[in-house]
């Protein structure tokens, strides 16, 4: 009876320091951004309680929509890619690791190096290459587009750079993914006679479900919260066609002063985080 009271004291004041960043850090701000959702407010000062009114009119907002299919529209260009892309560069390496050891984690850290980047770095770079006189994209495709400017490829142009900036968080998940899978089911397969797209459908692939399942929510977690590259590169042009819905909760608390329909906006995002991480959820227990 007494070593489970000092297994249930020494977890709990392994939890403590968790608990309290928690409360700290985050249960009490949403709480207090619930609270201010439901007034109107400035940045300065609250004043009346309306109720349910900020989010009567956040429905019939079309600026707030507007926002919100630019950053699925984000979403789409983004998160199947970048989980594509993480496992085909995952797969690379690893191929490359049976072949040379010493020189995969020379590659992997290739790979990984624009994650490390800040997102200011990531931007300059992305410019200085898409300048429509000097960058190097206009020279080799023999054009002169301005591509931030431009209404069709404003938005894909900011996916590429963002693609080419995380991807690397990606493939490392993968190769841990892989690196876990037992490789007696490979010699197996040899023995069998299987080889090439046959091991990775009926071996490597279904390994790495879980893996893949992870990533794929996490990256649209990721993208739907998407906010620096697009204030960054285009400052939500050209004509708003690029401007988010974390941007456009920006612009109305900072700019316009209405601190109390930022809160709803923010509220609102935050209830599709919360049906996308249950979603993730029940995938995973699906899986299992």
């Amino acid at each position: 009876m007494r070593g489970r009271r000092a297994e249930t004291l020494s977890a709990t004041l392994l939890l403590l320091p968790f608990m309290a960043a928690f409360i700290l850090f985050f249960l009490l701000p949403a709480l207090q951004t619930l609270y201010l959702s439901l007034t109107e407010s400035s940045l300065t000062r609250t004043s009346e309680f309306v109720g349910l009114a900020n989010y009567a009119t956040l429905i019939q907002d079309p600026s707030f929509w507007s926002s919100l299919g630019n950053t699925f529209y984000f979403s789409l260009l983004t998160v199947i890619p970048l989980t594509a892309l993480g496992l085909v560069m995952a797969l690379l390496v690893d191929h490359f690791a049976a072949r040379h050891a010493g020189a995969s984690a020379w590659l992997q850290g290739a790979f990984f190096l624009p994650y490390v980047l800040p997102i200011s770095v990531m931007t300059l770079i992305a410019d200085w290459m898409l300048q429509p006189s000097s960058g190097i994209v206009n020279h080799l495709l023999g054009m002169h587009r301005a591509w931030f400017s431009d209404v069709r490829w404003a938005m894909p142009v900011v996916a590429i750079a963002t693609i080419w900036w995380t991807v690397g968080f990606n493939m490392l998940m993968f190769i841990a993914g892989l690196r876990n899978i037992p490789r007696e089911q490979y010699e197996a397969a040899a023995l069998d006679g299987a080889r090439g797209f046959a091991v990775f459908r009926h071996i490597t692939w279904p390994a790495l479900m879980p893996v893949t399942i992870t990533a794929l929510v996490l990256q649209l977690i990721a993208s739907l919260k998407v906010f620096g590259q697009t204030y960054i590169m285009t400052t939500g042009g050209p004509f708003n066609t690029t401007r988010v819905t974390l941007h456009y909760m920006y612009e109305t608390a900072f700019t316009q002063s209405d601190a109390g329909y930022a809160a709803a906006v923010a509220m609102a995002f935050m209830f599709i985080v919360v049906a996308l991480g249950l979603l993730q959820a029940l995938l995973l227990k699906k899986r299992k």
